[in-house]
């Protein structure tokens, strides 16, 4: 199951369970998809892998599978 975690690791950004806005890889590294398209140039820094627009949960899953709350931060991503 996927983690879902709460936010983009360049930005920052906000990306609730039901963001249309988020992107994450293989490895579920996790970016909004302002920062994947003009800061990461579609290569995450992590694992040099691509980006794929994350699936949403739906909302009567969440309950029994929530999002995760753990906020990961690349402190050498700049952001546009």
């Amino acid at each position: 199951m996927l983690e879902l975690r709460p936010g983009c690791e360049c930005c920052d950004r906000d990306l609730p369970p039901d963001s249309p806005d988020a992107r994450i890889c293989t490895f579920e590294c996790t970016f909004c998809a302002d920062c994947v398209d003009k800061v990461l140039k579609d290569v995450c820094p992590n694992c040099g892998g691509g980006f794929m627009p994350r699936p949403i949960r739906p909302a009567n899953k969440l309950g029994k599978f929530p999002a995760s709350t753990k906020r990961v931060l690349r402190q050498d991503c700049a952001a546009a």
